[in-house]
């Protein structure tokens, strides 16, 4: 497969699948459970175990 070839793949497929990818990732949130699990992910970082705390 020569450069040029390559090159006309990757412009063409290449901003398809990655058209396609931001599609589902956006999306991704937008499922049922999709407000609980990101809620639930934006407060993980605020949850501290008792290993981690030095209390144990």
């Amino acid at each position: 497969m020569s450069y040029d070839a390559l090159r006309h793949f990757a412009d063409s497929w290449g901003l398809v699948f990655m058209a396609v990818t931001y599609a589902v990732l956006i999306g991704w949130h937008f499922l049922p459970k999709g407000r609980e699990r990101s809620d639930k992910a934006a407060l993980a970082i605020f949850e501290t175990d008792e290993t981690e705390a030095g209390n144990g």
